[in-house]
């Protein structure tokens, strides 16, 4: 379940930065103040992509021709990426990508939440679709809508 702001919400939330501002004001040297605003990222997936079937020089820009990989060709393959907050939550989706489907694990960065898989159009889809679902309907992440090239 995921919370959103609606107009009362958002006008009080204006009407409260709009006041810490006029007090910061209040204290300015030169006329000038310094609002630094932290990202604190939620349960959440920001990206979720499929692209059909792609070039040869996509998989070589993305490194995804080397390591296990070197010499394959990926004629027919298709790549889905995903990025998701916490980062340590590509953990989870990479088990659930290798055992949902018959992908590869092309790239994951537990520090960063991305993640690659390669395979079939029909693995990448059904791969990343349980990923979304078990994410928003198990656990409770805000999912955006899976994309498609």
């Amino acid at each position: 379940m995921s919370y959103k702001a609606g107009p009362k919400e958002t006008a009080e939330n204006q009407a409260a930065i709009e006041a810490l501002i006029n007090e910061a004001m209040q204290y300015a040297q030169g006329g000038q103040i310094r609002i630094i605003s932290p990202l604190v990222s939620g349960k959440e997936i920001t990206l979720a992509h499929v692209i059909g079937t792609s070039d040869y020089s996509v998989y070589k820009n993305l490194g995804l021709d080397i390591g296990f990989h070197a010499g394959e060709d990926p004629t027919g393959k298709s790549i889905g990426i995903l990025h998701m907050h916490p980062a340590e939550s590509v953990v989870i989706a990479a088990d659930i990508a290798a055992k949902w489907g018959d992908i590869d694990i092309g790239f994951m960065d537990r520090f960063s939440g991305s993640m690659i898989i390669t395979g079939s159009r029909a693995e990448v889809d059904s791969a990343i679709e349980e990923n979304c679902r078990y994410f928003g309907e198990t656990l409770g992440y805000t999912v955006c809508p899976i994309s498609h090239e």
